[in-house]
């Protein structure tokens, strides 16, 4: 009897303190909150629980019932942004708590594989460029915070965030560890903003778009999903673990929008991957939300490299699709990469130039959803190349045009080109290094008097072709293959 007592008073004391009041991540001391808006905060309870939420900006007070779960959720209205510390008050089920140092600015998140994941200190034989700069910068503290939720790849969906070390402002201690495309994404919008810039950020190097998506997604599209198969995988590419270890525990933290590096795991699979990529932003806006494409999704271009095996000489083909959602995608946009790389770096999945990288999205995000429309942010693209027929003192006949979208100043050069060529009807390949532009009619004029029934015509296709063309403001040509009319 003793005994069967001892373990009766031990169990009710194991689920007093699991159904203790507290918060759940990302919600933690040190948060960024959008501003001027509804944000969600939430934790946990015993089931039925009553709790109270008071913010000490404005002293209003929300209620809440925890659910069978034993989870609480409340929106509070949040003002516009500054620098000020503001705390959050939580009581009910017999304690109380206060959630500390929490700034209202803008909020990012941030996802995908390893270019994303890549820290400001780089990888094994990885550097990243400007990193002494950026660690040695002066202290963005209260400007730029950050909050990593760790690599957990469970088979089945769990609702809290598994390991943290929560949210970290930008300092020379934290910086290395940081995102170097978030960083450098969120360094500049507060730079242009003033306002804090949270980034809740969660990639995984190696990931696909599948490890991304719900199981049941892939199980419908007929994909084995099998534990046989699943385990088959490396922990790299798995399918729909990171979407249930990582994304799922934070959905419905209350965010501006998106920022994505993702897409070389995915080599090979084009055909699939623009209705893939599409659902995966459909199926990300509603977890958070969202079911009328009113958060951004922006994207970055892979990386030019050297892909070997089953992947070889398909990049370019996945570029194309990247491109291909970001047209038909409401609300969602790709920043150009094609240049950002160096020639010793045709073997390196994790390119340097992670700077221009992340402020590329920011230019995009402050032109698109801030309001400075005098920040470049589209890309050249081709849209037309034929023969035109020739008139009386032209030989027009002995050139290729090819017209433009989103290139009315001109270019950068017209000599010294790189990564441009154009394909005869045998296959032969020629290099084009120079050309002429007039921008009236956005008009790249090629001389090709010396091919042979030229079929097409195209630029950085290749799974490492880096090219140099850009526009008068600065942003590189979108690669392209487009045939000769």
């Amino acid at each position: 009897m003793k005994k069967t007592l001892f373990i009766a008073l031990a169990l009710l004391l194991c689920i007093n303190a699991s159904a203790r009041l507290s918060v759940k991540q990302p919600c933690s001391d040190g948060m960024v909150l959008q501003q001027n808006t509804e944000c969600m905060v939430w934790g946990h309870a015993s089931a039925g629980a009553s709790v109270s939420v008071t913010t000490s900006w404005n002293g209003r007070s929300y209620n809440a019932k925890t659910d069978s779960k034993g989870v609480w959720k409340v929106y509070v209205k949040t003002p516009a942004a500054s620098y000020t510390n503001y705390s959050i008050k939580v009581s009910g089920d017999g304690s109380s708590l206060t959630i500390s140092n929490v700034l209202i600015g803008e909020v990012w998140l941030a996802s995908g594989q390893s270019n994303m994941e890549m820290p400001i200190r780089g990888f094994g034989n990885c550097p990243v460029e400007g990193a002494a700069e950026a660690i040695a910068s002066p202290s963005l503290k209260d400007k730029v915070r950050m909050l990593y939720v760790k690599i957990y790849q469970p088979d089945e969906p769990i609702e809290d965030v598994h390991e943290t070390d929560g949210w970290l402002d930008a300092d020379a201690n934290t910086i290395p560890d940081m995102s170097a495309t978030a960083f450098f994404f969120a360094r500049k919008l507060n730079e242009m903003l003033d306002v804090p810039v949270g980034i809740l950020s969660f990639p995984r190097g190696g990931a696909a778009v599948e490890s991304w998506l719900p199981k049941e997604t892939l199980a419908a599209w007929g994909d084995d999903v099998s534990p046989e198969k699943i385990n088959s995988y490396t922990e790299w590419t798995v399918p729909y673990r990171m979407y249930n270890g990582m994304q799922k525990p934070v959905q419905g933290y209350t965010a501006k929008g998106f920022i994505w590096y993702q897409g070389c795991t995915n080599v090979g699979e084009d055909a699939k991957f623009v209705t893939r990529m599409t659902e995966l932003i459909r199926q990300w806006r509603s977890d958070f939300g969202d079911n009328g494409s009113r958060l951004p999704f922006y994207m970055c271009e892979i990386a030019p490299y050297t892909y070997t095996g089953v992947q070889s000489g398909t990049a370019a083909l996945l570029r194309e699709a990247q491109h291909e959602v970001a047209r038909t995608v409401d609300n969602c946009a790709i920043i150009v990469t094609n240049d950002l790389v160096y020639s010793y770096e045709k073997k390196n999945i994790h390119p340097c130039q992670k700077q221009p990288v992340g402020e590329r999205l920011a230019y995009l995000a402050l032109n698109r959803d801030y309001g400075f429309k005098r920040i470049a942010c589209t890309y050249p693209e081709a849209v037309r190349a034929y023969r035109p027929q020739p008139r009386q003192g032209f030989q027009m006949g002995s050139q290729i045009w090819v017209e433009f979208k989103n290139c009315p100043n001109g270019v950068s050069r017209e000599y010294e080109i790189d990564g441009l060529e154009i394909v005869a009807k045998d296959g032969t390949v020629v290099p084009v290094t120079e050309a002429r532009f007039q921008p009236e009619i956005q008009t790249l004029f090629i001389n090709c008097s010396e091919i042979d029934q030229p079929v097409e015509v195209r630029y950085g296709w290749g799974d490492f072709k880096p090219g140099n063309l850009k526009s008068v403001e600065g942003l590189p040509f979108t690669p392209f293959r487009i045939k000769v009319q």
